[in-house]
């Protein structure tokens, strides 16, 4: 039977507010209103790319639920298992114009959001197991007590249906209590994923290995079929199956913001592995994809359409 998806996430959307200047955010005359959050970038990459992408979360009535929700269904995604509760607001976070490529500053306000009373009964697990493929990050694994089993459970219900899950760590330590309750929380996830996506900090952080070589063997060792460790500007190394090796990255005129380019790097790596790619195709696809993301402001406005991806031939 032909799955009625191709991708399902769990995540929070939150509406982006973005500076109309560099400079301090209290310096800002107005802001320009986007969308933000890591899963829902994906899904939306994913979209573009012509994929069935569908999204569970929970967003208030409020102005900015009622934005986030226009804004994925105008890309195509299902969001036919958001919920929309008026007893909790949606999130939003505000950013700085960065126009150099440093790290912009962000101010998170998430706590108590909709999206942070999700839990397990949150899991339609019929409509869960009628995609072909799970998309999970550490970060909405991260935002309360309650989304940390919902996604445990949602990535052993995929992989015990014999679908794939992929898994972007996603680090975000400020959501966590310690840095110890971070990493285990975090491996405990990245051993129920079959493609694991760290970046080389993170996995030194979340391994204690050095090299990506080494942090590869690890999450392989632990079960995962395939690990990608993102190396920024060159490129990514790669551990699977059938072999290893490293796909070197594309050059960049100028980086303009950092934010989204490992969700750029998800979209290109899941799209390419679930429409029969070999992996190191796949890999190719992802750092096009991020050296993209990175030369833009905002995060998910350099994901591009079908036909650009054709055009560039990966």
């Amino acid at each position: 039977m032909t799955s009625a998806l191709d991708v399902v996430t769990f995540g929070e959307a939150m509406l982006l507010l973005v500076a109309d200047r560099p400079g301090a955010l209290e310096d800002a005359a107005s802001f320009h209103k986007r969308t933000a959050g890591a899963e829902t970038n994906v899904a939306i990459g994913l979209a573009r790319l012509g994929l069935k992408v569908g999204w569970a979360s929970r967003l208030g009535t409020d102005m900015m639920g009622r934005y986030l929700i226009r804004e994925m269904s105008a890309e195509g995604i299902d969001c036919s298992h958001v919920a929309l509760t008026a007893a909790q607001s949606t999130g939003f976070m505000i950013k700085g114009s960065v126009l150099d490529g440093s790290d912009p500053t962000v101010e998170y306000h998430r706590r108590g959001s909709a999206a942070s009373h999700m839990g397990t009964q949150d899991i339609d697990t019929a409509w869960l197991l009628s995609a072909r493929h799970l998309h999970a990050t550490g970060v909405f694994a991260a935002i309360s007590p309650t989304t940390l089993p919902l996604a445990r459970q949602s990535m052993d219900l995929m992989r015990a249906a014999g679908r794939t899950v992929s898994f972007d760590p996603n680090l975000r330590p400020t959501l966590w209590a310690t840095r110890e309750i971070m990493v285990d929380a975090i491996n405990d996830l990245a051993v129920r994923a079959d493609w694991v996506l760290p970046g080389l900090e993170e996995g030194r952080l979340l391994t204690g290995e050095s090299t990506a070589e080494g942090i590869a063997r690890f999450y392989r060792a632990r079960g995962a079929s395939l690990v990608i460790v993102k190396l920024g500007s060159e490129g990514a190394y790669f551990d699977g199956e059938h072999g290893s090796g490293h796909v070197a990255g594309f050059p960049v005129g100028k980086v303009v913001d950092t934010v989204g380019a490992g969700d750029g790097f998800a979209v290109g790596v899941i799209s390419a592995l679930l429409t029969g790619c070999d992996v190191p195709a796949a890999v190719r696809r992802g750092a096009w994809i991020g050296a993209r993301a990175v030369q833009v402001l905002g995060d998910s406005e350099g994901l591009p359409a079908r036909a650009e991806l054709e055009a560039a031939g990966v």
